[in-house]
């Protein structure tokens, strides 16, 4: 075992114990998991040189997809909730993205961004359907039909949230393995070559934006199910910006990246708002200038140096 797969295994175990030693940080932390997933989503995006400033739209569509599902159609049971809001998230993404992969750089971003922004505008005024901006409420769900009290399935949630993490992990570093993930790389870097080799840049951009979107979508149904509530402002351009910065402050270099992001920048702002009301602004955004200025590569690059390991030709880790 390397000195980066003992790093990774610490910080899992020290995920696992954190509620136990500091209760009142499993909600932070469910929630940190949650956005993690739709910076991965974020990240996969930016490996092939597109930013996406509307992935809120997915990590909306999941919540959406948690609160009818357990409101309006009866389903209860978390990992239907998840399974299902995954589902309808990635089916919103490629249809969507079989127009937007057509374009690049700031038209790519610009165009999500459009669209999101009509997203949100869908769910602010359908008061009928979505609760306007009263929003939705998400009841608890079951768990293979078993009914626990709220205390009980937050602390379910959160270790199912850790091991989707791990699963999804795998997963994306599989993926980034596989031709297809070569081949979204191979966009950034020589997408005119990737066409003479015969490989359809809009086709391997497709499912890249589909997986991106599936991971957004998963990580709104986590956050809708915790918090219990769902709100318009899922899918405003703000929570896409965050997902972006969550992303390039964890550096996408390596899988991990994103969430270690996610969860800095979630205790950094719960700290500084429990501590510090009138300067939590300014001590996120000092503290985001550090990390910028001193760790290039992100959070993950500071693993990089604890670990000792070098970058080989950009090659993905976990």
């Amino acid at each position: 075992m390397t000195r980066f797969h003992i790093i990774l295994a610490t910080g899992l175990v020290a995920m696992v114990l954190a509620p136990l030693v500091f209760p009142s940080i499993q909600f932070v932390l469910t929630i940190a998991m949650a956005k993690g997933f739709a910076a991965l989503g974020v990240a996969l995006l930016l490996r092939a040189g597109l930013i996406s400033l509307g992935h809120a739209m997915f990590f909306a569509a999941g919540a959406y997809g948690a609160a009818f599902l357990a409101t309006r159609l009866g389903v209860t049971d978390i990992l239907l909730i998840l399974l299902l809001s995954t589902v309808l998230a990635t089916v919103v993404g490629l249809i969507v993205g079989m127009f937007l992969v057509r374009y690049r750089a700031i038209f790519f971003a610009m165009l999500n961004l459009a669209v999101s922004m009509v997203a949100y505008s869908l769910v602010s005024k359908f008061y009928g359907i979505t609760g306007g901006t009263d929003g939705i409420g998400v009841p608890v769900p079951t768990v293979f039909g078993a009914v626990l009290d709220k205390a009980a399935f937050d602390n379910l949630l959160y270790y199912l949230a850790l091991v989707l993490v791990v699963v999804v992990g795998v997963f994306v570093h599989r993926y980034l393995h596989s031709p297809l993930g070569h081949a979204l790389s191979a966009v950034h870097t020589n997408e005119v070559r990737l066409e003479y080799l015969g490989v359809s840049a809009w086709s391997a951009l497709l499912v890249g934006y589909g997986i991106s979107a599936a991971l957004a979508g998963l990580g709104g149904a986590i956050a809708a199910t915790s918090i219990g509530h769902v709100l318009p402002e899922y899918a405003f351009w703000t929570e896409s910006g965050h997902f972006v910065l969550t992303a390039v402050l964890g550096g996408i270099a390596g899988i991990a990246g994103p969430l270690l992001g996610s969860i800095f920048l979630e205790v950094v702002h719960t700290a500084a708002v429990g501590y510090f009301a009138e300067a939590w602004n300014m001590i996120v955004g000092i503290t985001l200038l550090v990390v910028i200025f001193f760790l290039p590569r992100g959070l993950f690059g500071l693993v990089e140096k604890l670990s000792g390991i070098k970058d080989h030709q950009g090659e993905p880790k976990l």
